[in-house]
């Protein structure tokens, strides 16, 4: 038997949805007891809202684009504690009793967290892309944001929260955060494969290194995303 999960009262879940509901079921389904589920819509057209308002979240509605509709999110929670969770993503037990045992640290309120990414494919390319991001937030303290993301609001006020950018929104705030403001948490955060199978390992792989460069040398994030969408 599966052990209880520490009590979550002063975590509100926030996740951000476009044309997503089959996947974000999963993830509502998978959630445990917290203060609050925000789930922000950017204008889905498959009924994502009715999913998440199914499942108990609450659901706002937002222009497109991810970091609006984290920036909305946030705003909208009152916990003390915040995890943005893509609507794809599924963290296992471990880590949300990682998650518990995390929020209950000494000072752990100076800290941000994420998870380890798990594709849900059994490819050998998922197990070597695992193993890359591994590499690169071990030696780069870069994670994505299909890692899970878990701040104390003041932390999060702190560092200015999320950028309303179309893309990147993710790579922005951790730059922000910086490395000795950020661990890794046990536990996995079991991630779709979906855009890997879709549009072929090495293809997305490329296309996702390609935006991060694109990114560093100053590329706008507008342009990035039009980059990304072809």
């Amino acid at each position: 038997m599966t052990p209880p999960v520490p009590s979550l009262d002063d975590l509100d879940v926030v996740i951000p949805v476009l044309n997503g509901g089959d996947r974000l079921v999963q993830t509502l389904k998978a959630l445990p007891a917290v203060h609050q589920v925000i789930v922000v819509d950017g204008g889905s057209t498959d009924g994502s809202e009715v999913v998440a308002a199914g499942e108990g979240a609450h659901v706002l509605l937002s222009a497109p684009g991810r970091g609006a509709q984290l920036v909305l999110g946030a705003q909208a929670s009152r916990a003390q504690w915040l995890l943005f969770l893509h609507a794809d993503t599924v963290l296992d037990d471990a880590a949300w009793a990682a998650t518990a045992s995390f929020i209950d640290r000494p000072k752990a309120a100076d800290c941000a967290a994420v998870f380890r990414l798990t594709l849900d494919d059994p490819a050998w390319q998922a197990r070597v892309l695992e193993l890359c991001v591994r590499l690169r937030v071990a030696f780069l303290a870069l994670p994505y944001g299909d890692q899970g993301l878990l701040i104390h609001r003041d932390l999060y006020a702190e560092v200015g929260g999320f950028a309303a950018l179309p893309l990147m929104e993710d790579v922005d705030l951790i730059l922000r955060l910086g490395r000795r403001r950020l661990c890794l948490l046990d536990g996995a955060a079991l991630t779709s494969a979906e855009r890997w199978r879709r549009r072929g390992w090495m293809r997305q792989t490329a296309r996702n290194l390609g935006c991060l460069t694109l990114y560093f040398i100053g590329v706008a994030p507008d342009r990035i995303a039009e980059f990304y969408a072809r």
